[in-house]
Order: C-alpha cells, then structure tokens, then sequence
C-alpha cells in the first residue's frame, strides 16, 4: 500500500499550471476594474451625493438616510451590472482574519420578486456578536452586535466560480458600543493623530488642514504543494512544521533571493496580482526571497486604513488562488525550523493634504525645522511606548521570529543611519542662536540636512524600526498579523506625542520665545531624553542585548508577557487621552490575545503528540522490526551484523526519548488546562508546555535521518522547500 507521502510527491511531480489570460496588457486598462471607485461614484451618483460622499471620505463627515439611500442604490446597480447578486458587510474581527455574512439583493414581491438594496442596509447590519473572540464584552447569551459602512474604504466586488458579492467595508462593533475588531480602533488612532500633526504643523504652513498616514506593507510568503501541505497533519493544522530534519541544501548558498521566478510560481503571481489589481490593490514588485520557496510581494503606498483593508484581502486572495494552482500559501512567521521567517514590513509616513510628506528634509531652515518636529516626535513617542509597539506585534507565531537572526529582535530601538544620527547629535550639543538675519528670519543654528536622504542612510535589517530615507519601517511585525494592531498603536502614540509636543511649545511660546526658538528648544529636549532608543549597530549581536540593558531597554522575548504592556498605568493614560480603548476594551483584548496564544500552543501540543504516535513512533518500530529480522536472519547463517544492531539500539533511544516526552507533555497539558487565570495559564503553555517541543522534536529529527526513506510517512524538507 502505498504511503501518503508517495501519493503526494507522485502528485507534485506531475503538476501542469493552469493557462492564465490578463484582462489586457495594459494594467490601467483593468485596475479597479471590481471597485466602486470615485470614477464609478461620479457615474452612478448625483454631483450633489457625490460631493457629500467625498467630503465623508475626506472629512469624517456624517451621511444621512437619504442619501445612504441613494448610494445604495447607485452601489447596488453598479454591483448587479457587474454580475453580483450578494451583498456581505466585510470586517475583521478579533479572530485575525476576514468575515463576511452573505445576503442576496433578491426580495419576493407580490408574483414576482425585485432586487433591493437600501440605505440601512449598506450602514448597518447585525451579525452574531458572541461567536466571535470578544473577551467577556458579550456573553453566550448576549448575541447582538452590529457592523458599521466606513466609506473611506471603497466598496468592491469579490468573484468566485459560483459568484461574484459587493462587499462593504465595515467596522465591527458590540450592542454596548465597544470595537470588536481592528478596525475601529484604528480609525480612532487616524483621527487623533490626523487632529494633532495638523495643529502642530499650523506652526510651519496654515494651508494645511488634513495629515494623513500612508503605509506601504511588504508581504513574505512560503509557497507549498498542496499534495505535500494534506500530507503533513502539522502544515494543515498548525500552519508549521513541528517535525522535521533540515534539508542538506537550504538557503546556504543565497542562491535563491532576487533569482529567477520559478515558472509555476510565476504563473500563480501573474494570476494573484490580475485579481488583485482588479481589486485596486497596488501591486508593484515581486520577488524571490531569501529561504527556499518563500517569495514577496509589496504594493505602492496608500492611505493607512486602505492598506491595511488592501492587505488582509490579499492574504484571503492568494489562499484563494494558490489552491487554483494546486499551491498552498504559508503566512505563519516560522514555518520551517533552520532558515529564514516571514515577516511584514510596515513602512510608515506622514503626509498632508498638500502633498507634503512630514519625514521628508526641505530646502530651507523653516522646512526642515517641519521634517526635525516630525522627526524627533515619531522617536519621542516610540521611546516613551517601546513596551506598548513590542506588545503590539507580539504572538506565538512572532516568537518564533524574532531575535532569531533573520528578523529584529525583540528589543526595540531605532535606526537613524549615521548622517542623521550625526544631525540630531549637532543638535543636542549646539547653541540655539537667536541671531536675526537681513531677511528677518530666525537663524537657528540647524545644521545642513541632505535633500535626499533616500540613498544617504543605509538599510540595518536588525534594526525593528528604521528610518529610510522619507518613512520609517516597522520590520517586526509578522507576516500573518493584521497590520492593525501596530499600526493602531504608532498612530495613537504619535498622536499624543504630538499633542505634547504643542503643549510644550505653546508653553514657551506664552513665555516670550519666538516660535522657532521655542520649537528648537523642545526639539532639543526630546533628542536628550530619547538618545537611548537609538542604535545604530549590529541588533544580533549579545553586545548589543547587554547594552540594552545598561540603557534600561526592555528585552521582552515572549507574548504573555510582554501583553502585560497593554495594561500599564502609562498605556491607560495613552488610550483614554486618544480615546481609542476603553479600559474595558483593553482589558478584553488582553485577554483574547493570551487565548489566542496558549489555545495555538494547546493545538501544536496536541498535533505533536498525534502525529509522534501514530506516524512517526509506527514507522520507525516498523523499520526497527525489519532491522531485528534481518539481525536474527544473519545470525541464523553465521554472520554477526554490527550495523543493524547498532541502527536498533539507536532507533530504541530516540524511540524512547519521544515517546517519554510526549507522555510528560500531555501530562503537563492536563495540569494547565485547569489554570484559571488566562495569564497564567499562557505563561504555563510557554515555560513548561512548550518546553517538550524541543527535545520531542529533536530525536523524531533524528529517526527521520535514520528510518528508510520508502516508509518515512511526512514529506521532508527538501520536497517540501524544494519541489516547485
């Protein structure tokens, strides 16, 4: 009979890739071709709900029934004239991925039936609020909640072979009013910090009314066969492989980054990035990367809010059409022990509503006093809330990563480059003159600031959050996260830096300093009191980690504890001055993501002790039974079999060393699982729980090295890494 693992490599081996057609050769011919767009608006909507619809978008400003109505039912025509019949209000609850709940625009009426669609329907809708991860916000009982239109996300359409649905954009909320999804608190943080960046910007440039936040998220991936991915039962329920031996080629050789795209692969991106772009999203690079099968796509940057919603469906995209092609798509941050993780990267910048982008250098003293108030404000803020962005992309997938050599390590610090790094230190130690030159402006003593900064500061890939040139990158969020949840998190810290920033100035200000002076003196201070954050060498490194720690940076390398940062006296202050969590939110949230984390390890416990003991515990007694007759069978002729004796007694070793510690592991679950206390029971999953994996791991490693490869029941690494 044959194994599993033949059938799947038989199968990956005689792979044909589907035959895919662009919509056209001309990428503009079809972008945002299944997007309710402003061009659409402008066709199916009166001048007047148009302008109204916009000034929403721009603005915040409220929409009423009538014209709701009105959108609906452009929205509606423009969706059924594309060959939708569905509508779904599409949100991102706390679970990590996408939802959607299906309703047809169909209605009987009298003999026959219309298609309808109005105005409440596009605002609001009402989906089951208690099954979905709430944190005690909503009981069992307690059912309701509602999803809310957030039109500065335009509304698309999602085509499939049975279908195609309009989806809407939608925050997520409970009965009671609290955010049960990223998205709301997010919108919270954009808001704040939108007000903030422009009051201080009035300081520089009274035309500017409107900051907003831009992002750009590079994505890593892993590509899989799917025969291979149904044949590993920790693939497919873990979304990592808690077994297996290192292939003897692996990413040694960097033979893979930047090289040619495997055909088959190609085929699936050109496929994925036609959808997506169909979609409005993006799309403008692709490559291999570093680690075997792992690739990347990364788009042009967009308004925060649309690059995180842009995001969280592509990831739902690729799944989608890699299954088209007989692929799977691994997003989890470590999903092969011994070469490199995931991660996605978040770049982040400030720009305003006319066209300034806030972390860019200008031509003029005044200009680049707007860049260093902006600058040393987004240091300020990540050095007062370093534990709070360390806990905002902390996971179990994530603790996988990082510090591990390949991606930034827990501690986090900032990265200038050195000419930067040298302004800020000219900064510190300089005068401030108050020397008034012919043309009457303020000589401030601001050393020379390089135009373009774009190739004057290097790249520092241990660095989890570095300045490049006009933005600075957030490197340590995962690749499976919602960027949300850091991204909420910079925006809201930003935000009352800022306000801080603006209280203090306006203090010396009132005091008699001229307004430069005094934006240059606070300028200074905050160099001074956040010189500590920055670091501009080898993050790897074990120097770095005890210099760290004689600068009172934290070093927190796992999620339980390093959640414990949402729940300090400072983080409380933060969310209750931007208004973004209440402390009943913020506790609920704690306490799903401490859920999320011990019930992940719960499921790797449990699938590592399944597959040791019926797969892998089987098939090495099964070739230690054939090494033991082949021992007694040269023995019954006169030949005295050193090798196969000594292959028994190691297979016996390892045997019983796996099989001790899966017995211990399920004894340490049972004494967990009745841990009361959800911290505590995620530190006792962490310590004592996960502390088997290793060693468990270890010796199967081992027996997969010597069982023979014909009855070896898991695809191994290389067929998995290396068959494309």
């Amino acid at each position: 009979m044959k194994s599993l693992r033949t059938i799947a490599l038989k199968e990956a081996q005689n792979r044909i890739s589907p035959e895919v057609k662009s919509p056209s050769s001309k990428i503009s011919d079809f972008y945002g071709s299944n997007v309710f767009d402003k061009k659409k608006m402008r066709d199916f909507l009166s001048k007047d709900v148009y302008e109204k619809l916009i000034s929403s978008i721009n603005q915040g400003e409220l929409i009423n029934s009538d014209d709701a109505n009105q959108i609906a039912t452009a929205m509606k025509a423009w969706a059924i004239g594309a060959g939708a019949t569905h509508y779904t209000h599409w949100f991102q609850p706390l679970t990590g991925t996408t939802a959607e709940k299906h309703d047809s625009f169909f209605e009987p009426s009298g003999d026959g039936a219309i298609e309808k669609f109005s105005g409440s329907a596009l605002v609001q809708q009402e989906p089951d609020a208690s099954s979905f991860p709430n944190g005690g916000i909503r009981n069992t009982f307690e059912a309701r909640g509602y999803t809310a239109w957030d039109p500065s996300s335009p509304a698309f359409i999602m085509e499939s072979k049975a279908g195609k649905t309009l989806c809407i954009p939608t925050v997520f909320v409970s009965y009671t009013g609290e955010a049960l999804d990223y998205k709301a608190p997010l919108l919270k943080a954009l808001a704040a910090l939108d007000k903030a960046a422009v009051d201080v910007c009035q300081y520089f440039d009274k035309s500017i009314t409107k900051v907003n936040a831009s992002l750009g998220i590079e994505q890593e991936y892993f590509l899989v066969d799917e025969s291979l991915f149904n044949a590993r039962p920790d693939l497919l329920l873990t979304g990592r492989t808690l077994f297996g031996h290192m292939s003897a080629k692996g990413q040694q050789l960097e033979d893979h980054y930047f090289g040619s795209i495997p055909e088959r692969v190609f085929t699936f991106m050109v496929d994925f990035e036609n959808e997506a772009l169909k979609l409005g999203i993006p799309l403008k690079t692709r490559h291999n990367e570093v680690a075997p099968s792992q690739f990347e796509c990364a788009p042009i940057y967009e308004e925060i809010n649309l690059a995180i919603d842009h995001n969280q469906l592509l990831m739902d995209l690729m799944e989608k059409v890699a299954r088209r092609h007989h692929f799977r798509v691994l997003l989890h941050e470590k999903p092969y022990a011994g070469i490199n993780g995931s991660g996605k990267h978040n770049n982040w910048s400030l720009i305003t509503d006319t066209g300034k982008n806030l972390l860019a250098p200008g031509k003029t003293p005044k200009n680049n006093l707007m860049f260093l108030a902006f600058f040393v404000n987004t240091i300020k803020a990540v050095s007062e809330h370093a534990d709070l962005l360390r806990a905002s992309i902390a996971s179990v997938s994530n603790d996988h990563r990082l510090g591990a050599n390949e991606a930034p390590p827990a501690i986090i610090s900032i990265f200038l480059g050195s000419q930067l790094n040298d302004v800020l230190d000219e900064i510190e130690h300089s005068r401030i003159s108050k020397k008034i030159k012919e043309d009457n402006a303020l000589w401030l003593g601001i050393p020379k600031i390089p135009q373009i900064l774009l190739d004057n500061t290097d790249r520092n890939r241990t660095s989890p959050f570095a300045f490049t040139g006009n933005k600075f990158e957030l490197r340590a969020v995962g690749s499976s996260a919602n960027s949300s949840a850091p991204m909420t998190i910079l925006n809201a810290i930003m935000a009352e830096q800022l306000v801080k920033f603006k209280a203090e100035v306006d203090k010396l200000i009132k005091k008699g300093d001229k307004k430069d002076i005094a934006l240059l003196t606070v300028i200074k201070k905050y160099i001074k009191e956040s010189k500590n954050i920055r670091f501009e060498g080898n993050g790897y490194s074990q120097e770095w980690e005890d210099e760290a720690a004689a600068r009172g940076l934290s070093n927190i390398k796992t999620t339980p504890k390093a959640l414990d940062a949402y729940l300090t006296e400072k983080s409380a202050e933060l969310f209750a001055t931007t208004g973004i969590y209440s402390p009943r939110e913020i506790h609920a949230r704690h306490e799903i993501m401490l859920e999320n984390f011990y019930k992940k390890l719960q499921i790797e416990a449990r699938v590592m002790g399944e597959v040791a003991n019926t797969a892998i515990i089987p098939a090495a007694i099964a070739y230690q039974n054939s090494l033991i007759e082949n021992v007694q069978g040269l023995k019954a002729v006169g030949v005295d079999s050193k090798v196969s004796l000594d292959i028994v007694k190691k297979l016996s070793e390892h045997l019983e060393i796996v099989k001790t510690n899966i017995d211990a592991m399920l004894e340490e679950r049972k004494v967990t699982n009745k841990i009361e206390d959800t911290r505590e029971k995620a530190i006792a999953y962490d310590e004592k729980v996960k502390s088997y994996f290793d060693t468990i791991r270890y010796h199967a490693d081992k027996l997969e090295q010597i069982v023979d490869d014909s009855v070896w029941p898991l695809p191994k690494f290389r067929e998995l890494l290396f068959m494309k």
